[in-house]
């Protein structure tokens, strides 16, 4: 190994040091690269249409395979993961199922607060590094990154999957300009599994590793402003906001998913206590006032109401 290696290394595990300290449970690196082998995929997947009403998706391509035309002098993707699975007790029991993710305060606010630390202890210790972070917000192909570099590996219902702590986790990403040792891929363990497939109500995985958006409930509650198509009105499963179904199903969640120790990501104590009738009947006031850090804010109350009118 020589010296420049060496150094690599050392950076690399006080950066993944850093990172566990501020809760993320995992923190891997690849090499700022193009990403070849996910070009054409991307590309058909578009051609398909499979993106349905998210026509960001079509912008910056060259820029989601190509990390350094993000990020000026860009030498490393660092991949993070932060648990969001709460504690069974603050589950719905309502007769409405929003996404576990959704339940506290919104994790783009979250996860940036964390990222913009965990760069400024870096820069504590190694002095100026150029780059930025990034939290759901703009043109990285994040799961790939994370399969690069061994965060997890992509499942059949196109999540990343961790051997230790299954998938209910946000991903987020630093490119920065530092050279970082690389981190290798792991082997696919969905195996012949096909419980996630099976599960899904409206068939929006259409084959193993194959997502149509235009299908997934978290698509129709979330990214689709027009009126839910009435095909899929026996097979919303009451969820108003996202799903989990096809997490949910999972092995790898079912024996490894790990419970989140984030604050800021339990629930408003109003919302544990919704039952039908203050869903049907709320207001733009609760909804400010229940949902004013949440993700959900993102339907706004229109959209919220949309959902629910529609299982009725």
């Amino acid at each position: 190994m020589t010296q420049g290696e060496i150094e690599q290394e050392k950076r690399g595990t006080l950066l993944k040091t850093i990172a566990s300290d501020l809760g993320f449970a995992s923190c891997r690196i690849s090499k700022a690269d193009f990403l070849e082998s996910e070009a054409p995929k991307l590309e058909k997947w578009l051609k398909e249409d499979r993106n349905g009403k998210m026509a960001y998706m079509n912008n910056h391509f060259d820029k989601r395979l190509d990390p350094r035309l993000l990020v000026e002098g860009a030498k490393s993707v660092v991949s993070l993961i932060f648990n969001y699975m709460p504690k069974a007790s603050t589950l719905s029991q309502g007769p409405y199922k929003i996404s576990r993710y959704a339940y506290g305060e919104d994790y783009h606010i979250v996860l940036k607060d964390k990222l913009n630390e965990l760069m400024f202890r870096l820069q504590e210790k190694l002095g100026e590094i150029g780059g930025r972070i990034f939290v759901d917000s703009a043109p990285v192909l994040e799961k790939a990154w994370a399969a690069r570099n061994g965060t997890g590996w992509l499942g059949k219902h196109t999540n990343i999957i961790h051997p230790q702590k299954g998938s209910f986790f946000f991903l987020c990403e630093l490119i920065i300009d530092m050279e970082l040792k690389e981190d290798e891929p792991i082997n696919d363990h969905c195996g012949t599994c096909t419980r996630c497939i099976d599960a899904c109500p409206t068939d929006a995985i259409s084959g193993p590793y194959q997502l149509d958006a235009t299908r997934c409930i978290s698509y129709l509650t979330i990214e689709l402003k027009e009126a839910i198509p009435i095909q899929f009105k026996s097979q919303m499963e009451n969820w108003i906001f996202g799903c989990d179904i096809c997490q949910e199903v999972c092995p790898w969640n079912q024996k490894f998913s790990i419970l989140h120790a984030e604050k800021r990501f339990e629930p408003h104590p109003d919302l544990l206590l919704f039952e039908q009738k203050d869903w049907l009947e709320i207001s733009e006031d609760v909804f400010s006032k229940v949902f004013r850090t949440s993700a959900i804010k993102r339907t706004k109350l229109t959209g919220l109401q949309r959902n629910i009118q529609f299982l009725s």
